[in-house]
């Protein structure tokens, strides 16, 4: 587990958290800009020196009550930032060997030739960094922070700087790393698409302080997050499917998903069978019939029971429950409740556009 109680006091802000974070996966700290997200990480890292304590698992970077301090560079931690940073005067290898020297050679946990294959850099070793594309520069830059065999590894928005393309071509790598290096990992960001594709565990920050905290399909899933109208938080209520590929349509380049409340068909490139995969479904995608629809373009119907639902100003938030587990949520007009005489307990079936889902 990371531990961390920071108290920092600044003209107009206040950092007062208690943070306590998985020792596995992918934490995501999410707001609006100025909400803190940034000052956590340099706090977790030692660069900014706020009250209270800050450990990883059993090991103590900080405890203000002991008076202990372990500086920067003596934390066993990786550090990704928005700018990739490396050395310009530097080719690829040399920036890497940078970082791979920080760590005694028996001291070393990660195998640089796993993490080149892992981001796809193997041929890029001899390239001078001016010739490096932005989603190149920023995976060399994840791969020297890795080289330094981490315990903890901190990414401080890494793909604001990049455009739609670069960020798509980098998401894939990134995902792979989460899966198969035991690493924690930190990450700052304001994009819901990364939370969604990353994180494991979210945090909600606002003005210095935690508004919720926990994992991320039972956070997203949550109506009365959305409808409190947080600073920073996403347009619309949505969730977080985890599924597998099951099958493919290659005559209409469309995948089948399985997941525990059923199955999914999206658009989507062929995939191998059993890949493990993320699907965000936004509730305004969502509708509900009390009917099995005949003769209908929705390619996903699922039968579902309903929780309860919110009222949000003219429309209303269902939350929903498929297969008796994966929670959904349906935003529809208050018209609509009525006209469905919906009732919390009723067995409904939610209708999902394959389009819709990413």
């Amino acid at each position: 587990m990371i531990g961390a109680r920071l108290h920092l006091q600044r003209p107009g802000f206040t950092l007062d958290l208690d943070l306590k974070l998985p020792g596995r996966g992918v934490s995501a700290l999410f707001g609006p800009s100025g909400c803190g997200k940034t000052t956590v990480l340099r706090a977790l890292a030692g660069l900014e020196r706020a009250r209270g304590r800050v450990a990883l698992g059993s090991t103590v970077w900080q405890d203000d009550a002991s008076g202990t301090f372990v500086p920067t560079h003596r934390r066993a931690l990786g550090y990704v930032i928005q700018d990739a940073a490396l050395f310009p005067h530097l080719d690829v290898r040399r920036n890497l060997a940078f970082g791979e020297r920080r760590v005694a050679p028996g001291a070393r946990r990660i195998a640089l030739p796993q993490v080149l294959a892992l981001l796809g850099i193997e041929g890029l070793l001899a390239r001078s960094v001016g010739t490096l594309s932005g989603g190149e520069r920023q995976r060399v830059a994840i791969a020297r922070a890795l080289a330094t065999s981490p315990e903890l590894l901190l990414m401080d928005e890494p793909l604001s700087a990049l455009d739609a393309a670069r960020k798509a071509e980098i998401l894939p790598f990134l995902e792979r790393l989460t899966h198969e290096l035991a690493i924690p990992i930190v990450y700052v960001t304001h994009a819901m698409d990364e939370v969604a594709r990353l994180a494991d565990h979210l945090v909600l920050l606002d003005a210095g302080r935690e508004r919720a905290a926990g994992p991320l399909g039972e956070l997203l899933a949550r109506p009365d997050l959305f409808l409190a109208r947080l600073p920073g938080a996403p347009d619309d209520a949505g969730v977080v499917i985890e599924a597998a590929v099951r099958a493919h349509d290659d005559a209409y380049g469309l995948l089948q998903l399985g997941f525990d409340g059923g199955t999914l068909w999206m658009a989507g490139a062929r995939r191998p069978t059993g890949e493990h995969v993320r699907v965000r479904v936004l509730a305004r995608d969502v509708s509900v019939t009390r009917q099995p629809p005949q003769a209908t373009s929705i390619l996903n119907v699922l039968p579902v029971q309903l929780d309860h639902w919110q009222t949000d100003g003219d429309t209303v938030l269902l939350k929903l429950r498929a297969g008796g587990c994966t929670a959904l949520l349906a935003r529809i007009t208050r018209r609509s409740v009525d006209l469905l005489a919906l009732q919390p307990g009723d067995t409904l079936y939610a209708q999902i556009k394959g389009v819709a889902l990413a």
